[in-house]
């Protein structure tokens, strides 16, 4: 194993002498010498400030000023300190007048002497101020690196096999690292600080669970035990359902009691925009009767629109079509119940004439199984907006549903979606990337990962609908080939 080289006070003097003629890196070459070495023997003797020893000396002594004998004071100060008064008041008349004084090494039994330097030089003549080196073209940036409590573990049993140099030169780890981690190891095994090896305890991972379980559940209180398992896992969380609601219950979660009824007939449309379900929500604020339109894209559960009145009324109904429309184009069908806003009982509808201009289909849900997932969503609304806090008026009311629906869109994670995406990644088609972002963990908070200006609409299609094409442009049918 190689030996650390050490230096006499003489060698070092010597070294140093060289450095004002050939520089740093010429004196670090000329006597074998690491360029670091040198360069922290020049800043401790500039830092120090003391006066000259060993071959210092020495020529200080040839060049007349003598040091006095150990133990005995110059017999005059004064005369010892002329002639650095002379020099300062040369120096001072200089840079009055625009040079500046240096001082150059003289050749061997030489006196040094003094050269000035006019402000008019050239440059090459001045030192140069320290810069740091100019990265070179293609250099890499370093960049720290983290190492898992596993990896300083294998770096450490290295370390014991093959020593500490070897150990960071195959494993690219610097011996400062090593040395620290092994030490704090020691400390460790003694009980005086912490294991470099080891993660966080187990009781403090299981905090930090809890904290975000319940850190969630108190932002959304409407939702339930699934729903919080999922909102977790689309921030890179992993925890189970049945863990979720252990926690929840102990804060104090107590299960709603719900009857479902369970039906096998099921569908679901095949593309943004080809279904809207319609439907209203009743509900009370402060004794004023409010009625809540809900409109819902079949396809992503996306809500595309939504309307407050004091009763069920078709002109709010239009106004809220219309304004949906105008946001995110129209829809090939409509599904409603029979509502008085949606249908007449004599004649045709205000509503049924609007959808009859547009080229829209209007449905009947003959069954309440059919307007299913609108009613879902109104059940889900009860639970998570109305039930969930108290509202003074319905002005209130209003300004928070517009925020709920817009985090319903764009944050609440779906149960049909597969439990990762919400509404507005299938709506405006952005499953794959919002998933691939997932998967490789794009972070803890994904928010709204696509800007919605740069989505891709289908403005024009060409279709078939029993063996008969048709074309369509912005949802209208332009023309349809008869076979």
């Amino acid at each position: 194993m190689a030996t650390r080289r050490r230096y006499t006070n003489d060698e070092r003097e010597r070294i140093l002498g060289d450095v004002a003629r050939l520089g740093v890196c010429g004196a670090a070459r000329r006597h074998g010498v690491p360029q670091s070495c040198v360069s922290r023997w020049r800043a401790e003797a500039a830092g120090r400030g003391m006066a000259p020893t060993g071959a210092k000396a020495a020529r200080a002594a040839k060049g007349g000023v003598k040091a006095a004998p150990k133990g005995r004071e110059p017999a005059r100060a004064s005369e010892a300190q002329a002639p650095v008064a002379k020099k300062k008041a040369v120096r001072a008349e200089r840079a009055a007048a625009g040079t500046s004084l240096a001082v150059v090494t003289p050749p061997a039994g030489a006196e040094p002497r003094l050269a000035t330097t006019s402000a008019s030089a050239p440059a090459a003549t001045k030192p140069a101020a320290r810069t740091a080196p100019p990265r070179r073209s293609g250099q890499k940036r370093r960049v720290a690196r983290a190492y898992t409590p596993s990896q300083r573990a294998q770096a450490i049993e290295r370390v014991a096999e093959v020593g500490m140099a070897e150990a960071s030169r195959q494993l690219g780890i610097s011996r400062y690292s090593l040395w620290n981690w092994r030490g704090r190891l020691a400390k460790a095994a003694a009980g005086k600080g912490d294991d470099p090896t080891s993660g966080p305890a187990a009781t403090d991972i299981e905090a930090q669970r809890d904290r975000e379980i319940l850190s969630e559940w108190k932002q959304h209180p409407g939702l339930g035990p699934s729903q919080i398992h999922n909102q977790l896992r689309r921030k890179g969380i992993k925890v189970s359902t049945n863990t979720v609601r252990r926690v929840m219950v102990e804060a104090g979660y107590r299960p709603p009691k719900v009857e479902r009824t369970k039906h096998d007939a099921r569908f679901e449309s095949v593309r943004p925009n080809h279904l809207w379900h319609l439907d209203f929500v009743h509900r009370s604020i402060n004794r004023a009767d409010t009625f809540t339109l809900i409109l819902i894209d079949d396809h992503s559960r996306f809500v595309p629109g939504h309307g407050v009145d004091d009763a069920e009324r078709a002109d709010m109904v239009i106004e809220t079509f219309e304004g949906a429309v105008a946001r995110h184009g129209k829809p090939e069908l409509v599904m409603s119940d029979r509502g008085s806003a949606f249908w007449s009982w004599r004649g045709i509808s205000r509503f049924t004439a609007l959808l009859t201009e547009m080229g829209i289909d209007h449905i009947d849900a003959k069954h309440k199984e059919w307007n299913g997932k609108v009613e879902v969503f109104n059940g889900n609304l009860h639970k998570e907006f109305f039930d969930a806090q108290r509202y003074y008026d319905v002005a209130e009311m209003k300004r928070r549903l517009a925020a709920h629906l817009e985090w319903y869109n764009h944050a609440r994670t779906h149960h049909a979606l597969g439990g990762l995406l919400v509404p507005a990644d299938r709506y405006f088609g952005r499953v794959e990337q919002v998933l691939a972002r997932i998967e490789a963990g794009a972070g803890r908070d994904l928010g709204d990962l696509l800007e919605l200006r740069e989505r891709c609409l289908e403005l024009f299609k060409v279709v078939s609908r029993g063996g008969v094409p048709e074309v369509w442009l912005l949802g209208q049918k332009l023309l349809e080939l008869k076979a």
